[in-house]
Parts: C-alpha cells; sequence; structure tokens
C-alpha cells in the first residue's frame, strides 16, 4: 500500500503534511527530547526568577545563613551585640560607646599617669584661691604684753566661708569627673590623653556608684610606697589593685 500524504516514510519528514500535522523531531530538525525548550522550564533546569534548590542564593528570597535586608541576621560591620545584649567573650575589654565593639588595647601607664596630672591640675585654681581668701582676711598675731598671751590672728569668719565654697567647688567638681568616669569611661584627662575605664567582665562602663567606689580604692593603691599605682608596669592587664578590687581595666577610647 503507498504511504499516504503526509506521513513520515524512512524516519524522514515528508513534504505536504496535511493542516495540524507535525513533522516528527529528527536529528537536525529542532530540538530533541530531554533539551531544554526556548521559553518553557524544564526538571532540572534553573529558569530565571524562580529559586531553584541547589542553584546558589536567589534574589528576593532569604537563605540560611546569608544576612538579607529586613532579615534578623548578623550584619556586615556588627559582629557584636548592642547595647544591653549578653556578655560577649569576644570583646571583654569592649572599646566602643556602651561598652561593646571590637578588643579595645590596653593603655599605657604612661597615658593613666598624664590624665591623672590633668585632672589634678583643673582643680589646681579651686585650691589656689581659697588659701589667698584665707591668707587675705586674716588678722595678724598679737601678743598681750602683760600676759603673753598670743590674741588675734587667724581668717575673719567672711575669710573662711568664701575658702569654703571653693572647697565644696573642688569636691563638686571631682563628683562631676566621676559622673563622667562612670558613664562615659573618661574624665576630662583621659578624655584628652584617649583612654577610658571600663568593666573587665562585658566592656561596659561602671556606673557612678562603682566609679566613687574605685576612687576609694585607689587609697589601697596608696599604700606600702604607692607600689599600687606602679603595678601596671608588669602586670599583664595592666590594673592597678583598685582596678583588681573592682574588676576594672583602663582601655584605649
Amino acid at each position: 500500500m503507498p504511504p499516504q500524504v503526509g506521513q513520515p516514510t524512512g524516519g524522514y519528514p515528508q513534504a505536504g503534511y496535511g493542516p495540524g500535522q507535525q513533522p516528527y523531531a529528527q536529528p537536525g530538525y529542532g530540538q530533541q527530547s530531554g533539551y531544554p525548550q526556548p521559553g518553557y522550564p524544564q526538571p532540572g533546569y534553573p529558569q530565571p526568577g524562580y529559586p531553584q534548590p541547589g542553584y546558589g542564593q536567589q534574589p528576593g528570597y532569604p537563605q540560611p545563613g546569608y544576612p538579607q535586608q529586613g532579615y534578623p541576621y548578623p550584619q556586615q560591620g556588627y559582629p557584636y551585640p548592642q547595647q544591653g545584649g549578653p556578655y560577649n567573650p569576644y570583646a571583654p575589654y569592649g572599646g566602643a560607646p556602651g561598652g561593646f565593639g571590637p578588643p579595645a588595647p590596653l593603655a599605657p601607664w604612661g597615658a593613666r599617669v598624664g590624665a591623672f596630672l590633668l585632672d589634678a591640675l583643673i582643680l589646681v585654681p579651686f585650691w589656689i584661691i581659697a588659701i589667698i581668701v584665707l591668707s587675705a582676711t586674716s588678722s595678724s598675731v598679737t601678743t598681750d604684753p602683760n600676759t603673753g598671751e598670743i590674741t588675734g590672728g587667724g581668717p575673719s569668719g567672711a575669710g573662711v566661708a568664701v575658702a569654703l565654697l571653693f572647697y565644696a567647688g573642688a569636691f563638686g567638681f571631682q563628683l562631676y569627673q566621676l559622673y563622667r568616669q562612670g558613664t562615659t569611661g573618661q574624665t576630662i584627662g583621659k578624655k584628652v590623653v584617649g583612654i577610658r575605664v571600663i568593666r573587665e567582665a562585658d566592656g561596659r562602663f561602671t556606673g557612678f556608684g562603682m566609679a566613687f567606689v574605685r576612687n576609694l580604692a585607689h587609697f589601697v593603691d596608696g599604700m606600702a610606697c604607692y607600689i599600687g599605682f606602679l603595678w601596671p608596669l608588669w602586670d599583664n592587664k595592666k590594673q592597678t589593685f583598685a582596678d583588681k578590687m573592682c574588676s576594672t581595666v583602663v582601655v584605649r577610647s
């Protein structure tokens, strides 16, 4: 029986196939089965705009372990907990405002001495003015010729009152310095030389109360020929006795 028009013979497409009839796919006559067709998604091939498993991160879809915008993953530049977060074992000495950030280097002994001298110089005018007022308002010393008793002398009441005001001003300024140190880690002198006091455990600032206690603990540093103030020269954490008692360290800001 002769082949019909439009039917393949010998595996090759024939001319004159009828309407709606397509030639069989042969080598060299289009795409073969199993190969991706243009415009049609094929199984096993990633398509643009569609997330496929195993083909890497797709835009707009959060991937495990990769920070995405709007998702609570660690972002670049913020690998440490923010203020109020848990203790960070990777940054024991803090370094950033609030006590968090990359580990800061310990402050050298010379910088600590320079900060102490600067803070002390700020108090000098208070003491000098108080002494001048007391001297200016003091009367001369006189001696009774009959009894030999010493009379007169000493500052007047007004002079004492004015001097006490300057002494109170010096004390108030020291409290202000401790408040600064407790809330920012720095007195004025420490800020000038670029160091700050923080807690050793978590890198936070000490607070006013602990800053006040630490200042009182410096009394121990002054015992035994002020060896406590020299202790940072050979201590591995560069701590004075007061630092060890209050668990604080001094770092570069």
